[in-house]
């Protein structure tokens, strides 16, 4: 009996083990099956063949690649999710398996498939395999080309700085776009830095100027003449007549330098139905640039007029905002607001040794503009912003509670330390010409006699209010796109005639007009009244009483100085 249990369970483990041979021959037989149906191109059954194979077992040798090919047969079927959580798997279970660069290859492509550009970029980053660089080269020149919008194709730059296939992709794409939209000045440079091939990636052929005898500037603006009587009172319309005597007088200036204008003046009376019977005139339409108006509640159907007959737009020459952003013919003369933001959030940076900065801004939405920009700028550019406030109308005492209330006092009761430390900071940045904000911020910097810098705005000097030798003492720097040095022999030319025309010294608006017109003289010389299509992006045109003008693609002013009062007298410290 007990021989005969023993033959049996011999018998039984000899079955046991033929059985599990047989199946550990079957994997190898199945693999190979699925592995012909993938070869021939039935995906479908391909699929169905590896799935089992995919699943974990000791007596499995091929789970790893059974998943592998399992991706790539839905990929090729079309199904790029499976794939991709397929793939994600394997990297997930095999970290060490040796065909990974294979798996990161194919995801990359998955990734560039489903849209997913970012996440391509960063697969394609963790293969060191260099024979694989030219078939990620190849994906990533044809994939990237897809992309129809510059600011992913510019994200992904500043992810990968080196990246010339996103950079030959940007090209292309700005490349298509009109002339006078085109980001020259960033494609010049990514040409040059990945020695891109220029007339293969830029197609769109640069426009000529449309040059003419004379040009006319139409002013549509409110001048107001039914009110205008010739006593010397002034008048509530001022500083439009002012721009207007300046204008008059720089077309004459022009004129001796060989380059002719025509004034077309246009009284709209600050009043919008009188506007759009301004802009019924047939004569308008002879107009190379139109000026104003001058108040946005008539900008609207200038706007339109300026589109629909493609007449290049001025909409107010003493402003720094524009609604224009939807007309390509319309531009700021002044720096925009979110220049004036960045402008002073790199001379703070260049020039203030202490990189802490306070931010006061105002209530209005210009203020808020100008301070997010600096704040966004500074801290790109490494100055740390420790603290920000919108000062509300009523509150504007925080101000002096946060930078003047003393902890120390010396024997005859002057504050020698504050709440805010002596020299803590190296600059605040005040985005307002609101007087009771920047006011409150000079006297509490004088009050702590310390190294601050104050960073302001040209409007200040508006303000007969505050002393100028409280600027001196307090080192106030302002951003003064308008400044005019009165010591400039051709402002000492232009006062000169002006006060030979008037009997009086020129007020400010007459020489911005001035200088204004003197801007668009050259401009359209040397650019044609198309200049707006035909100015590259970095074109600057020298000042006459100022500083100039440098076309942004913004199509505004990219040029901004700054001055501050040295020895009771304003001078300019830099002019970017």
């Amino acid at each position: 009996m007990i021989v005969r249990s023993y033959k049996s369970c011999c018998v039984l483990l000899l079955l046991i083990f033929s059985f599990s041979v047989s199946y550990a021959q079957d994997f190898k037989k199945d693999y190979r099956h699925a592995k012909n149906l993938f070869e021939q191109g039935q995906y479908s059954e391909a699929m169905s063949a590896f799935k089992p194979l995919t699943v974990y077992d000791q007596q499995n040798p091929f789970p790893a690649y059974s998943s592998y090919y399992y991706a790539l047969s839905a990929q090729r079927l079309g199904y790029s999710s499976v794939a991709k959580d397929m793939m994600l798997q394997i990297k997930k279970l095999y970290p060490t398996w040796d065909q990974l660069n294979e798996v990161n290859y194919w995801l990359v492509k998955i990734y560039f498939d489903l849209g997913e550009y970012f996440q391509g970029m960063f697969i394609a980053s963790q293969i060191k395999d260099q024979s694989f660089y030219s078939g990620l080269t190849d994906l990533k020149r044809v994939y990237l080309a897809k992309i129809n919008d510059s600011e992913t194709l510019k994200m992904i730059l500043e992810d990968y700085p080196q990246e010339k296939e996103a950079a030959r992709a940007l090209v292309l794409l700005l490349g298509k776009q009109p002339y006078h939209l085109q980001e020259t000045e960033l494609m010049e440079k990514l040409i040059q830095k990945f020695s891109l091939p220029r007339e293969q990636l830029v197609s769109v052929e640069v426009p000529r100027p449309i040059l003419k005898e004379s040009y006319r500037i139409a002013l549509v603006m409110p001048f107001l003449a039914s009110t205008l009587d010739p006593s010397p009172v002034k008048k509530k319309n001022q500083f439009v007549l002012d721009l207007y005597d300046g204008m008059k007088m720089a077309t004459d200036s022009l004129s001796k330098q060989g380059i002719k204008l025509e004034l077309l003046a246009y009284d709209n009376e600050r009043n919008l139905q009188v506007t759009r019977k301004v802009l019924g005139n047939e004569e308008l339409k002879t107009a190379d640039v139109i000026v104003g108006p001058l108040f946005t509640e008539e900008s609207v159907p200038v706007q339109e007029f300026s589109l629909k007959n493609q007449i290049s737009l001025v909409v107010n020459p003493v402003s720094t905002s524009s609604d224009s952003n939807a007309n390509p013919f319309s531009f700021l003369y002044q720096p925009s607001l979110q220049t004036l933001g960045i402008r002073s959030a790199e001379w703070v940076a260049k020039n203030v040794t202490r990189k802490n900065c306070i931010v006061y801004y105002g209530e209005n939405a210009k203020d808020s503009v100008m301070a997010s920009n600096f704040i966004i700028k500074a801290r790109e550019l490494g100055v740390t912003i420790v603290y920000v406030e919108r000062v509300q109308k009523d509150y504007s005492a925080t101000i002096l509670s946060t930078l003047a209330s003393a902890t120390e006092y010396d024997e005859w009761k002057n504050p020698t330390q504050f709440k805010l430390k002596k020299d803590s900071i190296g600059s605040i940045y005040v985005a307002t010409d609101n007087e009771l904000i920047y006011s409150k911020v000079i006297n509490s910097v004088e009050t702590r006699r310390d190294s601050i810098i104050v960073v302001g705005q040209e409007g200040w000097l508006q303000d007969t209010s505050v002393d100028y030798a409280k600027f001196e003492r307090t080192h106030v720097t302002l951003a003064a796109p308008n400044f005019q040095a009165v010591t400039n022999p051709a402002y000492l030319a232009f006062r000169k005639k002006y006060i030979g025309k008037h009997g009086n010294l020129p007020p400010e608006y007459a020489s911005v007009g001035y200088e204004f017109i003197m801007m668009m003289g050259q401009i359209l010389a040397q650019h044609g009244s198309n200049f707006i299509q035909t100015m590259p992006e970095g074109f600057a045109v020298p000042g006459t009483l100022g500083n100039g003008f440098v076309w942004k693609q913004s199509h505004s002013n990219g040029r901004v100085s700054f001055i501050t009062f040295k020895n009771g007298r304003l001078s300019v410290m830099v002019a970017d």
